[in-house]
C-alpha cells in the first residue's frame, strides 16, 4: 500500500499566453491591495511585461536585419524564463538565447520551461553573473511563504527590499553558486543583453567590458535597484547612446542603426 505523504505545493504548471509554464504560486507580495511577482502576474493575467517583452522583439528583429542570422542573446536574471522563452520562439532558425539564473529552485524551473516550450535555441545556466568568473553565496528564501522571488538581492545592503519574507544571508544559510562573467563566455557574436539582477548590475557591466567594447549589443538594464548615473557613465565611456524604456535603460551603440532612431538622455 502506498504511504500516504502530505507535503505542500509550490510550483504549478499553468498556460500563459507566453507557453505552458512552472511558475510558484506562492510568487507574490500584496501591498496596499495591489500586488507583484512573476508569479502574480502570470497567475492573474496569463502574462507578464509583454509590452517589455515586444520592445526586445523588436531589437532582436533588427539584429537579424542589420547584422544577419545568427543572432545570440543573453538574458542576465532570467527567473523562470518568460523573455527567454519569447526570444527563443521568435528566433528560431536565426538566433539563440543563453539564460542565466543564480537562484537554483528558480533555475529548475526555468530549464523546465524551456524544455516544455521546445525551445532547443535556448541554454539555461544555474549562476550569477558579476564581474569576474568564482562563486558567490546565494540566500535561500522559503519558496512556501508569499513572496516577490524575483526581488530577491544576492548582495544585502542597507536599503535591501523587503520581499515579503525576512532573509537569513548568514553563511549557513546561503548556497555557494557559480559566478560568470559575460567576457568570460568567449562568444565570438553577441547582440544583446538583458540585465535585472537585483543590484548586481554595475557587477554584470563590468565583467562584459570586452565584450561590448568589441561586439557592441544592444543592452537593456533594470535601473531600480541600480545607480543610474554610474549606469550611464560606463555605457556611453563605450559610444553607447542610453534612453529610457519604463523602469530600465537601454543601450545602443552609436555603430548600430537603431542608435538614430531612440532620444538619448542627457
Amino acid at each position: 500500500m502506498k504511504k500516504s505523504n502530505r507535503r505542500p505545493t509550490a510550483f504549478v504548471i499553468i498556460s500563459t499566453n507566453h507557453g505552458t509554464m512552472l511558475v510558484n504560486r506562492h510568487d507574490y507580495r500584496l501591498v496596499r491591495g495591489s500586488g507583484y511577482g512573476v508569479g502574480y502576474e502570470l497567475l492573474k493575467t496569463s502574462s507578464y511585461e509583454q509590452e517589455e517583452v515586444d520592445t526586445v522583439l523588436r531589437l532582436l528583429q533588427t539584429r537579424k536585419q542589420n547584422f544577419g542570422d545568427g543572432v545570440v542573446a543573453i538574458d542576465c536574471g532570467a527567473n523562470i524564463g518568460v523573455h527567454t522563452i519569447e526570444w527563443a520562439q521568435f528566433m528560431y532558425g536565426w538566433g539563440e538565447v543563453i539564460s542565466f539564473e543564480a537562484q537554483e529552485r528558480i533555475f529548475y524551473a526555468l530549464a523546465g520551461n524551456i524544455t516544455l516550450n521546445n525551445c532547443f535555441n535556448a541554454r539555461a545556466i544555474w549562476a550569477a553573473v558579476g564581474a569576474e568568473n568564482g562563486h558567490i553565496k546565494v540566500p535561500v528564501p522559503d519558496y512556501f511563504v508569499p513572496s516577490s522571488f524575483g526581488s530577491l538581492e544576492i548582495k544585502k545592503t542597507d536599503r535591501t527590499e523587503f520581499i515579503g519574507q525576512e532573509i537569513d544571508y548568514s553563511e549557513d544559510k546561503t548556497i555557494t553558486t557559480q559566478m560568470m562573467s559575460i567576457d568570460g563566455l568567449k562568444l565570438n557574436r553577441l547582440d544583446f543583453i538583458k540585465i535585472d539582477i537585483e543590484g548586481m548590475e554595475m557587477d554584470a557591466l563590468k565583467g562584459a567590458e570586452s565584450s561590448l567594447r568589441h561586439m557592441k549589443p544592444q543592452l537593456l538594464i533594470e535601473k531600480l535597484k541600480a545607480k543610474k548615473n554610474d549606469i550611464q557613465k560606463i555605457c556611453k565611456k563605450m559610444g553607447y547612446k542610453i534612453a529610457p524604456l519604463g523602469i530600465n535603460l537601454l543601450a545602443i551603440h552609436e555603430s548600430d542603426p537603431v542608435s538614430t532612431k531612440i532620444k538619448e538622455l542627457k
